[in-house]
């Protein structure tokens, strides 16, 4: 057993609360991770208020980033003492895990949201209970998690934890949705629905790939001006002002009306993105025979259709060459205030706020 320090929501619409945790011993396929940093994700807060199918009492966090302590049995990918960045979970055995799809695993949902894992895996204790834990094959809201195999990429030591630590969800979201479900070519144009990290992501993406018109949508002010920052050609507060004729649009808001506004701005063949978090009953009006008749399409995302394992090294190849800036998104806040992290996150105060574990590393 490992003691722990972690944030549990007790039920749902609940607070994030630091308790004192028991993490069992890593099972045979299971790696002990000291958690240094994780970021705060949208999808964290979506499961606290109870929207998609996790266990109460729980331990979120989907971004963790840290060092190996331990690993089970089966495990000869990692060794203790290596960093990892974690990411999603997924089976490894299925068509879409054999095509690098495993964001389309067909146990992505049990795997990540209802923390299934195996009769020998350790888990979060309080007491003699074992609590909801594994989120996402993590749990990184504590000093400790258990990852797993296809969760976990090695990086090496030298790479800032704290700064890295989102590319396990939201920048390779936004970044994957761009260069690999897109695959968006040089000249062509992109609209952005929505400047959080995700979307900013995605900004950062379309410049590297060579894009266009790049033109970025948000209520914000000061993500206008960081999507400005990292390359976009033209942000608006308002959609009137959008433009049109896009080859791609990305939607990363869940705004279901602003989707159903934006698919007649789409070009001939274009494609929209759908990558944010929908309501349960989204209903939208859609002009079949526009969509048809011009080749338009509509595809569904998930963590920007991309493998891990080999999509976040591109990613670190792209910041070691400074062209994904991701350190310009974030601010640290160590464990402790979390709720502030949350509030900041919730108000669009901080894009990417970032819990790190060690309170002496904040304040970026």
């Amino acid at each position: 057993m490992t003691m722990i320090q972690a944030a549990v929501v007790e039920a749902a619409g609940g607070d994030f609360v630091l308790e004192s945790l028991e993490l069992g011993a890593p099972g045979p396929d299971q790696i002990l991770v000291a958690i240094h940093a994780c970021g705060v994700c949208h999808t964290d807060l979506v499961m606290r208020d109870g929207h998609l199918p996790v266990r109460f009492p729980g331990v979120f966090g989907h971004e963790g980033a840290g060092v190996v302590e331990a690993v089970g049995a089966n495990v000869d990918t990692v060794q203790p003492g290596d960093h990892v960045l974690l990411s999603f979970h997924s089976c490894g055995a299925c068509g879409a895990c054999h095509d690098h799809q495993p964001g389309y695993c067909v146990e992505f949902v049990p795997r990540n949201f209802l923390g299934a894992t195996g009769p020998d895996d350790g888990g979060i204790l309080r007491g003699a209970v074992q609590i909801g834990g594994s989120i996402f094959g993590q749990s990184s809201f504590a000093t400790h998690a258990l990852a797993y195999v296809r969760n976990v990429v090695k990086i090496d030591r030298d790479l800032p934890l704290e700064i890295l630590a989102p590319l396990g969800c939201g920048i390779q979201t936004g970044a994957g949705t761009v260069l690999e479900t897109l695959d968006v070519q040089p000249g062509e144009s992109v609209a952005v629905l929505g400047a959080g990290a995700v979307g900013l992501s995605a900004v950062m993406a379309a410049v590297i790939a060579g894009a266009g018109r790049i033109v970025v949508l948000d209520r914000h002010q000061q993500r206008l001006s960081m999507a400005s920052t990292l390359g976009a050609t033209a942000t608006t507060d308002d959609l009137g002002q959008l433009g049109d004729s896009f080859d791609h649009i990305i939607d990363t808001t869940g705004v279901v009306a602003l989707v159903e506004a934006c698919i007649g701005k789409l070009a001939l063949r274009g494609t929209m993105a759908l990558v944010g978090a929908y309501p349960g009953d989204p209903r939208v009006a859609l002009d079949l025979s526009a969509i048809m008749s011009m080749g338009r399409r509509i595809v569904g995302v998930i963590e920007g259709g991309i493998d891990p394992q080999r999509f976040i090294p591109r990613l670190i190849a792209f910041y070691r060459a400074g062209r994904l800036p991701v350190e310009k998104l974030i601010r640290t806040y160590p464990l402790s205030a979390i709720a502030d992290a949350v509030a900041a996150s919730e108000s669009g105060a901080v894009i990417k706020p970032v819990l790190v574990m060690d309170p002496g590393r904040c304040g970026a």
